[in-house]
């Protein structure tokens, strides 16, 4: 049985449905290519046509394509010996020249924001470097734009497409069932397109699959043939939030998100204000509230069924709240405290708890909210550094933390000087350990020697009462105490200014 997405899929771009403005420009991005050379990237949830539009525009252009796509073992070594080879004109095996097709190749991406694994090793920066020095247009295509690296990101031109409109959807929908012969009630037709939510393919496949051998698709056929799908969280925060008027369907709604309700609730709160005006947040805020007591009760008994009731004021409340629909794009954000692994929370929480003493859940409700406060974003640095060093975190941890990318450098530069510190006072605080070790004279002579080490300025100090670490930490090159005589030190000494910097965590 053939595959009608790709039996129907879209020769032109003047073929596609929907997205318009997006098709537009990604046109004149090709056509002004060898004024600008820059590299772009398609992207949008799935099924809404960017590899489609990738193919039909270089049909339209007269190239030739290749592609590389998830199913590839996307390492360095493999984009830079197939995509760098087509982004650097060469003709690649079994297919025609660049001069045969217009003169050029159009090497195609897939799934760019998936770049991850041990097959992966090292992909993304040959893509950040392919697009940068590509004598050939690149087209990456990705669901989420945000989980591409900054610098990808930096190094491309974005294009994004929406989800295709059900009214957009239905012609399609329409034009296939008369290619295969098949008559249909259009209600059939409307369920398909509204219960695949903007998403094309999906409708295709669905029409597929519930009319494949039929001469007619009736409504009934679609209801006893709908898939389980659940909702994406961004299409849940537009319903909710902007587009329903209907209580019950946002209700409905968050019953088809993969989110628990204390997740459900931390998305709305960290995003109404980017839409509701003053009077509608307070109502709605009202609402999350109280959503907030049931999840309460629920933390406290361990009896889930008061979900139903945190649903109830998280969706249809928030919902009702508005006193109307919205209009426009909105980018929603995620939550500054919502878990990036439940792993790296778990690691933070409990290395908060241990070092200061702490139940787990204490570290988690009071203490880690500030320190992602304090350092949101890295920033101020010099702190950021101290809580790592002080709760041994990693750069996923401090990720999770700050709402920094785990790989960019600032992040992998902060957990570096934070080991250095760690090391640093665990040799200040040592007790002396290191000493038999680094301690010795110029020429090599052990600090023990014969015994004459009982006449240093060290022991002079112990025989005054000073404390033994203090006397071996505090000592300089020669052997003399770093304090005065009072046992104070140099205000000025960049240890004691970390490690009472550092006290303020512990």
């Amino acid at each position: 049985m053939t595959d009608w997405t790709e039996t129907y899929r879209p020769r032109s771009l003047s073929e596609l449905r929907g997205n318009d403005k997006a098709v537009d420009a990604f046109r004149e991005w090709a056509e002004t290519w060898d004024d600008h050379r820059e590299a772009v990237v398609l992207h949008g949830s799935p099924g809404v046509g960017k590899t489609s539009a990738a193919h039909a525009l270089a049909a339209d252009m007269g190239w030739e394509t290749m592609e590389l796509n998830a199913s590839d073992k996307r390492t360095a070594d493999v984009i830079e010996r197939y995509a760098g080879r087509a982004a650097n004109n060469a003709t690649l095996e079994g297919a025609s020249g660049a001069d045969d097709t217009g003169g050029r190749q159009l090497v195609v991406l897939d799934e760019a924001d998936n770049i991850h694994g041990n097959y992966d090793r090292g992909g993304a920066g040959a893509i950040t470097k392919l697009v940068k020095s590509s004598g050939q247009p690149v087209v990456l295509i990705a669901n989420e734009y945000y989980d591409m690296s900054r610098g990808l990101r930096g190094a491309t031109r974005d294009i994004e497409f929406r989800d295709v409109s059900k009214r957009s959807i239905v012609p399609v929908l329409r034009d296939v069932c008369r290619k295969e012969g098949i008559e249909f009630d259009p209600d059939a037709l409307d369920r398909i397109a509204e219960r695949n939510s903007g998403d094309l393919r999906g409708a295709v496949n669905d029409l597929q699959a519930v009319a494949d051998g039929k001469e007619r698709l009736a409504l009934e056929d679609v209801v006893t043939g709908d898939r389980d799908r659940s909702m994406g969280i961004f299409p849940f925060l537009d319903l909710v939030l902007k587009e329903t008027d209907s209580a019950r369907e946002a209700l409905r709604s968050s019953y088809d998100v993969d989110e628990t309700p204390d997740d459900l609730t931390k998305w709305i709160e960290d995003n109404v204000l980017k839409v509701y005006e003053p009077a509608e947040a307070d109502r709605a805020y009202d609402h999350l509230a109280d959503a907030d007591v049931w999840l309460g009760r629920v933390r406290a008994s361990q009896d889930y069924s008061y979900w139903r009731y945190a649903g109830d004021d998280l969706a249809a409340g928030v919902a009702a709240a508005r006193d109307g629909t919205k209009g426009g794009w909105t980018r929603w954000g995620r939550p500054q405290f919502y878990r990036s692994s439940s792993n790296a929370a778990d690691h933070v929480v409990r290395n908060v708890a241990t070092a200061g003493g702490l139940s787990m859940a204490t570290a988690r409700r009071e203490v880690l909210p500030y320190l992602a406060a304090m350092t949101h974003h890295c920033k101020p640095r010099d702190l950021t550094v101290l809580m790592a060093a002080a709760y041994d975190l990693e750069a996923e941890h401090v990720s999770f933390v700050t709402g920094s990318g785990e790989t960019t450098n600032k992040v992998q530069s902060i957990v570096e000087d934070a080991e250095e510190l760690r090391e640093a006072l665990m040799e200040e605080h040592s007790g002396g350990a290191f000493v038999g070790v680094a301690g010795g004279d110029a020429d090599g002579s052990d600090v023990e020697g014969d015994g004459s080490e009982s006449d240093s300025p060290a022991d002079s100090d112990r025989s005054d009462g000073a404390d033994d670490g203090q006397a071996t930490l505090g000592s300089d090159a020669d052997g003399s105490d770093a304090g005065d005589a009072d046992g104070s030190t140099d205000p000025g000494d960049a240890d004691d200014e970390d490690q009472s910097g550092l006290s303020d965590f512990v």
